[in-house]
């Protein structure tokens, strides 16, 4: 019912998962990433444990491979099973149960593995591989390019309806691993007709947000020609989008750029009319870049 990969970024040493399924909520079932550790996708008849046990013993020190094994060799119902594993060295293993519906197949390769089950066609996982192998671009982006592939290949068997994607950064410059729950992507599409368009839409709302992120902290470092450039870039991303907006305000005004400032501060409240009243309260806690004199530029007080 599900096809999915798990691959690691060798360069970032970033792991991911992505997937999708014609059933509800595949979010909260098949993708399971910690970072420096490993990454597994379990589905078909899902033992959501193999996740979190595959986890655990990948953090415990074993591979992809002795983990997957040691999560089967336990499971009365492994023959209905369907497992991609991938650790932090990239290693990669993978196992589709004799039970599982046809077409179940998958296919691994270095630091990367692909498993689809109820699929129209048997060429899934291998489209999988190939497109995430020579696509360009962050994991995520690379991950989401091979769910699209499978599903030019035909997809589910029973349509489709909802997707996920998880990514967990590697380990910092000085080599210490992230906290197990740090996440760079984790996003859902838990009931929709187009679970693929929407996880894309959704990845560039997410992209458009952390470009703001972005801006904020170079504006707080006195470096505006970054701040601009990442304000801009958030505004290509997440047009539309009434925080984002907003905030692009407020960097406006603190960059002196005042008309274009109090535009976007009036584009935010067509959207959401009690935008200024959040600037003032953000003020009032101690939280707004310029503080008072920002409120004041953009005429807010």
């Amino acid at each position: 019912m599900t096809y999915s990969i798990a691959a690691l970024d060798p360069t970032t040493g970033e792991l991911g998962v992505a997937v999708q399924t014609r059933w509800f909520n595949v979010g909260a079932l098949v993708p399971w990433v910690e970072g420096g550790v490993g990454a597994v996708a379990t589905q078909s008849f899902v033992e959501v444990a193999h996740g979190f046990n595959g986890i655990r013993l990948m953090r415990e020190g074993s591979t992809a491979a002795s983990a997957l094994a040691a999560v089967l060799a336990t499971d009365p119902d492994e023959a209905v099973r369907q497992l991609g594993f991938v650790d932090a060295s990239g290693g990669a293993a993978a196992h589709t149960g004799l039970r599982c519906v046809r077409y179940a197949n998958h296919l691994t390769a270095p630091g990367v593995s692909a498993q689809a089950n109820i699929m129209e066609r048997a060429s899934v996982p291998a489209a999988m591989v190939a497109t995430f192998l020579g696509a360009d671009g962050d994991l995520a982006a690379r991950l989401l390019a091979a769910l699209r592939a499978a599903e030019r290949e035909g997809g589910d068997l029973r349509g489709r309806q909802s997707a996920a994607l998880v990514v967990a950064p590697g380990r910092d410059e000085a080599g210490a691993l992230p906290a197990p729950w740090a996440r760079l992507v984790d996003l859902r599409v838990e009931d929709h007709r187009d679970p693929l368009g929407e996880l894309e839409r959704l990845l560039g709302l997410w992209r458009g947000y952390a470009a703001m992120d972005e801006a904020e902290t170079a504006f707080l470092r006195g470096d505006e020609a970054r701040a601009a450039a990442a304000r801009d870039r958030s505004i290509e991303l997440a047009p539309g989008d009434d925080q984002v907006i907003l905030w692009s305000a407020v960097g406006l005004a603190g960059a002196g750029r005042l008309d274009e400032a109090r535009a976007a501060l009036e584009a935010a409240t067509t959207v959401e009319p009690r935008s200024g009243e959040h600037l003032r309260r953000f003020c009032e806690a101690g939280h707004l870049p310029g503080g008072e004199a920002t409120l004041r530029a953009l005429g807010l007080a």
